[in-house]
């Protein structure tokens, strides 16, 4: 059994659910607990002499759980000699040695560092022909049935609510088969093959039928990305639309999943509908909002009646009246909203979310990638530097593996055509030209780039950043370039966050003593460059908190091009002018290798200055909705106190 030791719900408070779920703090606490529940079971069958037949997953989600039973083995000696295992799928066609093949996936993080005989694990095979394909799969089938079915299936969930590479649309009796992969899923894969054009368009799957077999299926879903499609497959019908949605008529399944994964849930998200709450104002707050959005009227209209017909009659019951809980709520909006994001100069700040004082502070912008600065915050940025405050911005990695491959060579060819126009003579130059063309003249679909070519890449997303921050105004002096070590890979697949990029964070905070930071709080991904960012900082903060300067800063969150805080979660909401939105634009143009067919597209086709744009016009309109006042556009902000 899966115990939590922050989820403590009960099977009343769960009644919205249709499936077992159990919330971790974390991903790496979930993934300790299911790797104790999957070697308890192996051990047991080991006592009886018997297989232990495990099915596995591939992707993000399970590379903790793998981490960890490697770490049994190893340390504990935990043996994997009774263990046969059946990987959930393949991509179509996939050589087995490929960086993007599942076997290679499996071999690595798990097979080739535990006592697994290899006749004992099975990985569909990307390399057969059409022809061969349907008796193969049916022969997988035959293979797990003689062993008398799956012991413990492990899945993660795609963002489409697909379990396996059973696409939205798969019957419930579906077989183990060649499939036609979902735009979205072929989306999400594309960051692993620089690009949608290189991105398998089939792949081989376990149907849904020997999913729904297995004696016991346990599903990871990590991250804010999956939180909507969890609460879908938990609360929702049972359709096909949802693939994951049938595990609800399973005999034996749990979710485990984090906090941010969970945050949909109706438990967790409105927890005044299944249990007697205590009404903080933080509860409130969000409850208040959420109904006026629900109802689509403004705060101040809310009545009685609306509170009681929404399952919200405690709170008036503990607080008041409609009229007077109102009145407090919008007020707290309200005060949200301010045009001095470094605080107002001699004025009174009780209600204003930042200091008067210092009047001029020291700010220091940290941005993930070269233009998360300028998309997620380019207003306020602007706004900052216009206010006299002294901003520094620092690009913590180099971004450089989402540059085009033919951005680079354009560069590249630059400098020959610049040192001949010149009468430069460097053969250096023209070495690392030839060498570079030649590399991607025969670059194979997901090859990590050379260093030369991954320097060229880098160089032009630093121009690039350069030229944004010149744009805004802010001398060289102010700009800083971190190329923090986890990021230099090459590829997407980064290294864990080390002492040398949390020393990096804190040597720069220290240089800066900041009255402000300026952190992406972006936790879609929970192994993304944003969150990996993200903890840099949070730890050099903890690190630094007790140097004398620490005392006086601030340290507010913004969030990144796709998403943005809940209304109920906004702290400090900075309006823009059209005139403003308009320059923000312009910002972002600096940009220009991140324009028409960005590598890292995502499943959204507009370009990322039509996705900050409307996104910040939508929170603009959400404060309208609820009867504020109407600006083009707003930037918001959330405070993480240390």
């Amino acid at each position: 059994m899966l115990k939590s030791s922050i989820d403590k719900a009960t099977g009343f408070e769960k009644r919205f659910e249709n499936i077992d779920t159990v919330v971790f703090e974390n991903s790496t606490e979930a993934s300790k607990a299911v790797a104790q529940q999957i070697a308890a079971l192996i051990k047991s069958k080991q006592e009886k002499n018997e297989s232990c037949v495990l099915g596995l997953a591939t992707g993000s989600s399970p590379k903790g759980l793998y981490a960890e039973l490697v770490r049994l083995h190893k340390e504990e000696g935990l043996s994997f000699k009774n263990v046969i295992t059946f990987n959930l799928d393949e991509y179509y066609p996939m050589e087995p040695d490929s960086v993007n093949s599942y076997v290679r996936f499996m071999k690595e993080l798990l097979m080739d560092q535990v006592d697994i005989s290899p006749e004992n694990y099975h990985i569909p095979d990307g390399q057969l022909s059409k022809e061969q394909i349907a008796d193969y799969c049916a022969d997988y089938e035959t293979r797990i049935e003689a062993l008398g079915g799956i012991d413990l299936q492990v899945l993660g969930i795609g963002a489409n609510g697909h379990i396996g590479f059973n696409e939205s649309g798969s019957l419930q009796n579906s077989k183990t088969r060649l499939v036609a992969l979902d735009h979205i899923t072929r989306v999400a894969a594309s960051k692993d093959f620089f690009g949608l054009n290189n991105t398998p368009r089939t792949a081989i799957t376990l149907g849904v039928k020997k999913i729904m077999e297995a004696k016991q299926v346990i599903l990871l879903a990590w991250g804010e990305g999956k939180a909507e499609v969890v609460k879908k497959s938990v609360e929702g019908e049972v359709t096909n639309r949802i693939p994951a949605s049938f595990l609800q008529e399973h005999d034996n399944v749990v979710f485990v999943l984090d906090k941010e994964a969970s945050s949909k849930l109706t438990r967790i998200n409105r927890p005044w509908l299944v249990e007697k709450i205590v009404w903080t104002d933080k509860l409130t707050r969000k409850a208040v909002l959420g109904l006026a959005l629900d109802l689509k009227k403004p705060i101040l209209m809310l009545t009685d009646a609306d509170y009681i017909e929404n399952g919200m009659s405690d709170l008036l019951a503990d607080l008041g009246l409609a009229y007077d809980i109102n009145i407090k709520i919008f007020n707290k909006l309200q005060n949200t909203i301010t045009g001095w994001p470094g605080g107002k100069p001699n004025a009174d700040d009780t209600k204003r979310p930042e200091r008067a004082e210092p009047a001029r502070k020291r700010v220091l912008i940290f941005s993930p990638h070269p233009d998360d600065d300028i998309i997620s915050m380019g207003g306020t940025f602007m706004r900052l530097q216009e206010q006299g405050h002294e901003v520094h911005v620092a690009y913590q990695t180099s971004g450089n593996i989402a540059v085009a491959d033919d951005e680079a060579l354009r560069f590249a060819r630059f400098v020959i055509d610049y040192n001949e126009k010149f009468g430069i003579k460097s053969a250096e130059a023209e070495n690392i030209y030839q060498k570079a063309v030649t590399f991607l003249t025969n670059k194979k679909n997901s090859e990590i780039d050379i260093p030369e070519v991954r320097y060229i890449k880098g160089l032009i997303r630093k121009g690039e950043a350069r030229s944004t921050s010149h744009f805004v105004g802010l001398p060289d002096e102010q700009i800083h370039f971190m190329e923090l070590p986890f990021y230099e890979t090459g590829t997407i697949e980064k290294k864990p966050i080390g002492k040398e990029d949390i020393q990096l964070t804190m040597d720069l905070i220290d240089k800066i003593k900041p009255h402000q930071i300026y952190a992406a709080g972006d936790l879609a991904d929970p192994h993304g460059t944003h969150k990996v960012c993200l903890d840099a900082i949070f730890e050099a903060v903890k690190q630094l908190k007790t140097k004398e300067y620490m005392k006086d800063c601030w340290v507010w969150l913004y969030r990144g091009a796709w998403q943005e805080w809940g209304i109920d979660e906004i702290e400090m909401a900075v309006p823009m002018s059209p005139d403003q939105v308009l320059a923000k634009r312009h910002g972002i143009f600096k940009h220009q290798s991140q324009k028409d067919g960005v590598v890292f597209q995502g499943s959204d086709a507009r370009e990322f200055w039509q996705r900050a744009e409307d996104r910040n016009a939508e929170t603009a309109q959400i404060y309208n909705e609820l009867g504020l006042s109407r600006y083009a556009a707003m930037e918001a902000f959330v405070r993480w106190h240390f």
